[in-house]
Order: C-alpha cells, then structure tokens, then sequence
C-alpha cells in the first residue's frame, strides 16, 4: 500500500535556557512526521542533531526526497536506504505509530514488552557558575532525585561540589560533553565519586575513545557521541560501562532496539536519553526506557509548553499521558 508522507518544522520555545558547553537554546526546531495509508495516520518527531551538522531543513529535504524516490517501505527499508539521523528517526518512529493505529495494538506490545511503568527520570542542571548551579539545583531537588549536570573540563569539581551542597541526596549524573581528554581521568571521577556522581557520559572526545585504556575509573562511564548504532559497540565496549541511547542519534526506535540488544550482549548498562523534544519525540523513547538503568527523558519539562497530549512528571518520575493508553 502507497504511503503518504507529509513533514514540517515546528518551533518550541525552552523555558528560559538551555546552556551546554556548546552553546545556549532558547528554542528548539523538531521535525514533526505524518504517514497516512488511506485509512490510518502515524505521528512522529525528531530534533536534528546539531552538533553533527544536521539542521531542519536538510532533515525536511532527506524526508522529502526519500518519500519521493519511495512511496512504499517499511522499517527494515529505512534501514538499508537511508542514513541514520533526526530525519530517519521521524519516519521510522511515525511508521511505529502507524503500525500500532492499524493494529489497534500499543507500541510496547508491538515490540514485545511489558506494561511500561512509570521511571525515574534525569532533570538537567544547565552549565553555569557553580553559585547558580547550586541554586538551580536546590529548587530542582524536590522535585527530581536525579540531576543531571553539564560540564566543561574546566573547573568542573566546583560546579558538582556547589550541586552537591545545593542538593546533597540528589543522585547525580555528569556529561563531561567530550571535555576531559587533557584531564587525569582516574583522578577526576574519584573526586566526583565522593560528591554522590554516579555516571559520567562522554568524557573525552568522540573517535578518541582509546585515551580511556587501561583508565581505573571510580566511575561508571557511559559513551553518548561516541557510539550512535548497533554497528559501534564492538569499538567501544571495552572503553565504557554504559552506552547513552537517543533515537535521533540511532535514527529511530528500529536501530535503537537493536543497539539496546547489542549493547547488553556486550554487557554494557544502558541509558536512555533525548535531545530538546516534545512529548511525541518521547513516547517511543519512553518504552525503550523500560530496559535501561538510567533515563534522561527530561526534554519536553526543559520547554515552555509541551503538546496537549504529554508526558506527566510527578514526584521525579516520567509517565504517560492519561488519555491514551499507546
């Protein structure tokens, strides 16, 4: 059956900003995905990544020439004629919710879960001062027993000494965002190991994963830019404990179970996290989240407004919408 393939870019305002090393967000463009057969409609959103390059509109233009080239595929084409990145994963996760209005089924007994429960998510504390931080984190804390903080490589123990006092029964998590490869890291995370961190995402540059050999990290450490698809395990397992899952980075719910698959055949614990989104971009996230250790599904608070239909957060955990049981 012809598929009809509509795309758009649609802008969200973040409440406030949003400050990684990187840079500051104070909107985030999505890409919001329509598939229709004629008789059902799936919905799907992806956020280009735009530390790789991508934007909305080479997103809209990947879209538009593919469903143009192709007006009948399914997942396992996606796969093999389309590279991964936010526009495959707007189509493969739009496709998931096509399949599961046709069915009638919910997408987690479509990919043969269990009942998705309510879980604990990761809320981020913006890269800033370390005064700040702690203040950001105290009003945070009540609401979340899991922060997440952005770092540098520069000055960083302060930042998670200043949250930890803000916060001191927080569970913290730290994403070095690639900035420690001039850093003793062995040092590093036995300090941080004593200020309640408990995870460290990508601590040096990705491509660069050899500087961690033969590192006694006090640690977990977790790859993120460093590994995007099944295909990257085998590179970096023997370097890192955990692998942080993003379906914009895995181009889609298809290769993200996959990657969940490789990732704990080859041992590794597994995160679940997402860029800025609303909570479409989340429910597919949501059931694969089910299966890690840690979540970071916190994209669609960081906004100024979610969509009607959205996501609850209620005492640090992330459930579903109420009116829907998909």
């Amino acid at each position: 059956m012809k598929l009809q393939v509509s795309a758009k870019i649609e802008r969200w305002p973040v409440d406030g900003a949003f400050i990684i090393s990187r840079g500051t967000k104070t909107y985030v463009d999505v890409i919001f995905c329509e598939i229709f057969d004629g008789v059902h409609r799936g919905i799907g959103e992806a956020t280009p990544i735009y530390y790789e390059g991508e934007t909305p509109e080479k997103c809209l233009l990947q879209i538009n020439s593919f469903t143009q080239a192709y007006d009948v595929f399914d997942h396992q084409f996606l796969l093999h004629n389309m590279e991964r990145g936010a526009a495959r994963n707007a189509l493969d996760c739009a496709l998931w919710d096509l399949q599961s209005n046709r069915t009638d089924m919910p997408l987690w007994q479509l990919i043969e879960q269990t009942v998705p429960r309510p879980l604990s998510t990761a809320f981020t504390i913006s890269l800033n001062e370390p005064l700040q931080m702690k203040a950001d984190a105290r009003a945070a804390a009540d609401k979340f027993p899991i922060l997440k903080l952005k770092l540098t490589g520069e000055n960083d123990r302060a930042r998670v000494a200043a949250v930890h006092q803000g916060a001191p029964r927080a569970r913290l998590i730290v994403d070095a965002n690639e900035s420690w490869n001039n850093l003793n890291i062995a040092e590093e995370t036995l300090a941080l190991s004593k200020l309640g961190v408990e995870l460290v995402e990508q601590p040096v540059t990705a491509g660069q994963d050899d500087r961690l050999a033969g590192v006694s990290a006090a640690i977990p450490l977790c790859a993120d830019e460093s590994c995007h698809t099944s295909a990257d395990i085998d590179k970096i397992a023997s370097h890192y404990d955990a692998v942080n899952i993003k379906l914009d980075k895995a181009g889609g719910l298809t290769e993200a179970i996959r990657l969940a698959d490789a990732a704990q055949t080859a041992g590794l614990k597994i995160m679940v996290g997402c860029m800025l989104s609303t909570s479409l971009a989340i429910k597919p996230a949501f059931v694969l989240a089910q299966r890690a250790r840690w979540v970071d599904l916190d994209g669609p608070i960081l906004l100024a407004k979610d969509r009607a239909e959205h996501f609850r957060f209620s005492g640090g955990k992330i459930a579903p919408p109420e009116t829907t049981a998909k």
